[in-house]
C-alpha cells in the first residue's frame, strides 16, 4: 500500500513538473545587430551576443529556449523583417515551425569608450587592456515579438557602464562564447554582460514571475529616461 502511494505521489510530482515546464514561454534569440561604430563589432559578434543572452535566459529556468541554430535552419532572412521582426502575414506559420512563441532581437544602439591616463597597455580591437584607466558605456535595445501574432510584446532599453577596475554584476551565469570571449574582462565585455543579465531578469519578471516585480522595473525605466533627459537641454 505504502509503495503504491509512493509511486502515485512520484507520478503526481512528475505530472506537476511536466505541466510547469509546458507553461514556460518558448523563446528564441535572434542575432544582434549594431547601429554604432564600436571597433569591437566584427563578423560573428551578433551571434555571440545572441548565444550569451540565450544562456542568461536559460539559466533563470523560467523559459523554454529554442536553439538559435535550429531557428536559423528553419527561417531564412527573407522570413524576418527586422524592422518589424516577424512578418504578420506568416507569423502563425513562423511560430509553429520554430516551436518558439517569442523571438528576442537586440540592437547595440549606443557605445562609448573613454580611455585616460598613461601606461604600457595593449589593445584588442579598439579596447585598451592593462596600464590605463578605461571606461565603457553601452546601450542595448531589446524587442520581444510574439511569433504567432507578429506583435511586439515587450520592449526595453538596457544601459550599463563599466571601468577598468571592474563592475560588480554578480556571478556570470554563462561564459562569453565564440571569439568575443577574448573581451570578457574588458570594460566593454563587462558592460555587455551586465546588460544581458539585466535583460534576462527583466523578461523573467514581466513574462513569468509577475505579481509585483514589474513595479521595480517600471521605476528603473522611469529613472533611466529621466537621467537621459537630464543630460540635454530640451527646447
Amino acid at each position: 500500500m505504502r509503495k503504491a502511494l509512493a509511486v502515485a505521489g512520484l507520478a503526481c510530482l512528475w505530472a506537476l513538473g511536466a505541466e510547469a515546464a509546458e507553461k514556460k514561454p518558448a523563446m528564441a534569440v535572434w542575432d544582434f545587430s549594431n547601429s554604432t561604430s564600436a571597433a569591437w563589432w566584427y563578423g560573428g559578434v551578433g551571434g555571440d551576443l545572441a548565444d550569451m543572452l540565450t544562456n542568461e535566459l536559460a539559466s533563470t529556468e523560467k523559459f523554454k529556449m529554442v536553439e538559435r541554430k535550429q531557428l536559423g535552419a528553419i527561417l531564412g532572412e527573407q522570413d524576418l523583417a527586422l524592422a518589424g521582426v516577424v512578418k504578420k502575414s506568416g507569423s502563425a506559420k513562423v511560430g509553429k515551425m520554430t516551436g518558439a512563441q517569442y523571438l528576442v532581437t537586440g540592437v547595440v544602439s549606443a557605445y562609448e569608450e573613454n580611455v585616460a591616463g598613461t601606461g604600457g597597455g595593449i589593445g584588442f580591437r579598439g579596447i585598451g587592456v592593462g596600464g590605463k584607466k578605461e571606461e565603457a558605456y553601452i546601450a542595448i535595445d531589446l524587442r520581444v515579438v510574439d511569433t504567432t501574432t507578429g506583435e511586439v510584446s515587450f520592449t526595453r532599453t538596457v544601459e550599463a557602464r563599466a571601468g577598468s577596475k571592474g563592475l560588480s554584476v554578480g556571478v556570470s551565469r554563462g561564459g562569453i562564447s565564440g571569439s568575443f570571449g577574448k573581451m570578457e574582462k574588458t570594460p566593454a565585455g563587462k558592460a555587455i554582460r551586465a546588460c544581458l543579465i539585466e535583460a534576462s531578469d527583466y523578461l523573467a519578471c514581466v513574462m513569468v514571475d509577475k505579481g509585483g516585480c514589474e513595479a521595480e522595473y517600471a521605476a528603473k525605466e522611469k529613472a533611466r529616461r529621466e537621467k537621459t533627459k537630464g543630460k540635454v537641454k530640451l527646447e
